[in-house]
């Protein structure tokens, strides 16, 4: 059993669920909503009230399968099926199969973990997640000397998810850590929010929450995971690998090609809050900065 991590936040330092639930109606109406501060592990952040009705809130989301638009993803999510959901895991591990998630959560320790959460876009939140180690699943699984990586499905459903008609990417989604990221304690398995299971637009039933990596690595709603030799394929990387790179660590220094990352808005701010620094790894570089030692992290991105 992998040490158990303790975080530094607490729930003074969550963003509103509101807010959580509205970062992309804030971001696409009221571009003056910046960040507020959290300048270290335990700084406090200043507590802010949503612009807009809970019903508002909750109609605005980013998760493509159910389309491009801002309200899509909440008022389609409800087609995907959630139960019974199993996840397939494969490649290099002693022990192959579907695995039911019921089955799945009742070997897991469930645990909240308080996390920053910061998106490629330069906004960022803290959101209380529910769920467990990710090594502990892979523990479950048995993982087999030669395995270098996991590589990671979302569900692909056309007849549930209405935006996989366009080829906005090559579905299905998919993503991948090196095994000692996947390992590390830090790395969740989140099954839930602010206490509540994930709505279906934010990843239910199951997700993967990578907290010193930019959001776009914490794939959602996932079907497989394979353990293998070889770097896996993954979605934005093939897309653009200019601009979303393999390991996409937060690194102020490292830039998108088309925007700085060395500032982030912090959802719920307020109107007039001041940009906040992005911190190395989000904050997480004491856990985390010895696993890429060697690296030339200006190329990682």
């Amino acid at each position: 059993m992998a040490r158990r991590y303790t975080s530094p936040l607490t729930s003074a330092d969550v963003t509103p669920k509101g807010l959580y639930l509205n970062r992309r109606q804030i971001m696409a109406g009221a571009a003056g909503i910046l960040g507020a501060g959290l300048i270290g592990g335990g700084a406090r952040a200043q507590e802010a009230q949503a612009p807009n009705t809970f019903e508002e809130i909750t109609t605005y989301n980013n998760f493509y399968e159910f389309g491009t638009g801002k309200n899509d993803p909440a008022r389609n999510a409800h087609m995907l099926t959630t139960e019974p959901w199993s996840i397939e895991i494969d490649g290099m591990v002693d022990n192959p199969g579907t695995y039911m998630l019921a089955d799945i959560l009742s070997e897991m320790t469930i645990e909240e973990r308080i996390y920053r959460l910061r998106c490629v876009e330069a906004w960022s939140m803290v959101v209380p997640w529910n769920g467990f180690e990710l090594n502990d699943l892979l523990d479950l699984a048995g993982v087999q000397d030669g395995a270098q990586y996991v590589a990671f499905e979302t569900a692909l459903r056309p007849d549930e998810m209405p935006g996989v008609s366009r080829p906005i990417i090559d579905w299905p989604y998919r993503e991948g850590l090196r095994i000692d990221e996947a390992r590390h304690p830090l790395t969740l398995m989140a099954t839930g929010i602010y206490g509540e299971p994930i709505p279906n637009q934010n990843g239910a039933p199951v997700r993967l929450v990578v907290p010193w990596k930019y959001g776009f690595k914490s794939i959602k709603s996932i079907v497989r995971i394979t353990l293998q030799e070889e770097q896996p394929v993954t979605a934005w990387n093939s897309y653009d690998p200019r601009e979303y790179g393999f390991y996409s660590n937060v690194n102020p220094n490292v830039d998108h090609p088309r925007w700085s990352q060395a500032t982030e808005r912090r959802i719920g701010g307020g109107l007039f809050a001041r940009r906040q620094p992005t911190l190395m790894f989000n904050g997480y570089e004491d856990e985390v900065a010895s696993l890429y030692e060697g690296m030339d992290l200006s190329v990682q991105f």
